[in-house]
């Protein structure tokens, strides 16, 4: 029997989330974040050998993964991070900030516009904005093999042909940090807008809507070489962001951001480049590009 070849996928997003997989054994959370963090390293190194065609380095590198358990290892570090016993679901604190228009969310349910909700690098089907019946939830994923999350990566998913195909919220919940390349960050980033709607809502929705849902590692703001909040503020202004929340906790920072129409509409020639804007040996090098 001839075997299939493997479908590569492409460069910009290889280094996404692994499949859902069913974690056999508990470790610690310690533990658990330093397997995720070496992991994730090793792939962002991998990623940048291979870029370079160094294949004898990129070599090395996957050996060094496959010392450490490989993807079954990441996959079970990665699920039991995200485990609701270690607050992991993200969509907690969103449901927390659309709270005031809850009532309006589910007026509009009734009236059959449920605000639509695309939530990109799904791992769970349960989550609180499932749970709350609010939304029409569509869910992507890399490399699902899970039933209600379907295998797309973003970057290739077809641009909507109407306003019956985008959505309200875009949830974007440790994604980003996933993309090894800047300036294909700033490019996800930019990809987003065209996948918001613009629509009548009432008036506690429009506060809220259309928005994207940004999660990111704390480190990623609070302690990168090249990223810091008013940077990101500036990146995301740019392209035609607001602010809308904010909450920062020991190992992760989330946004709410609100797609400004005019600001999107405007013309703009303002670019961010990988500039340093702190010191220090022990930072990281998170940065997002705009060209």
């Amino acid at each position: 029997m001839v075997k299939k070849k493997k479908r590569t996928k492409r460069k910009s997003l290889s280094q996404g989330r692994p499949p859902t997989a069913k974690p056999t054994r508990s470790i610690s959370s310690k533990a658990t974040r330093t397997l995720i963090r070496t992991h994730h390293t090793l792939e962002k190194q991998k990623a940048k050998a291979l870029a370079n065609g160094d294949t004898a380095m990129a070599a090395a590198l996957q050996r060094q993964i496959d010392s450490q358990g490989g993807i079954e290892s990441y996959q079970r570090a990665s699920l039991l991070g995200q485990a609701n016993h270690r607050g992991g679901d993200s969509s907690k604190i969103l449901m927390e900030w659309l709270e005031p228009a809850i009532p309006d969310f589910k007026d509009e349910a009734t009236k059959g516009q449920p605000a639509r909700m695309l939530e990109v690098g799904a791992l769970s089907v349960t989550n609180a904005c499932s749970r709350s019946r609010l939304f029409e939830v569509e869910r992507i994923d890399l490399n699902s093999q899970a039933d209600g999350i379907k295998q797309q990566d973003f970057m290739e998913r077809p641009l909507p042909r109407d306003g019956k195909e985008q959505f309200d919220i875009i949830s974007l919940s440790l994604v980003l940090n996933y993309v090894p390349d800047a300036a294909m960050r700033g490019e996800m980033l930019l990809q987003t807008l065209k996948f918001l709607k613009m629509r009548h809502h009432p008036k506690a929705l429009q506060g809220f809507l259309p928005s994207l849902f940004l999660v990111l590692p704390a480190p990623c703001v609070t302690n990168s070489r090249y990223l810091d909040e008013a940077r990101l503020e500036a990146i995301m202004k740019s392209i035609g962001y607001i602010k809308v929340e904010k909450k920062l906790s020991n190992k992760l920072v989330y946004y709410l951001w609100r797609m400004d129409p005019p600001m999107v509409m405007a013309k703009r020639t303002l670019g961010f480049k990988k500039e340093e804007v702190r010191s220090g040996k022990m930072r990281n090098n998170f940065a997002i590009v705009l060209k």
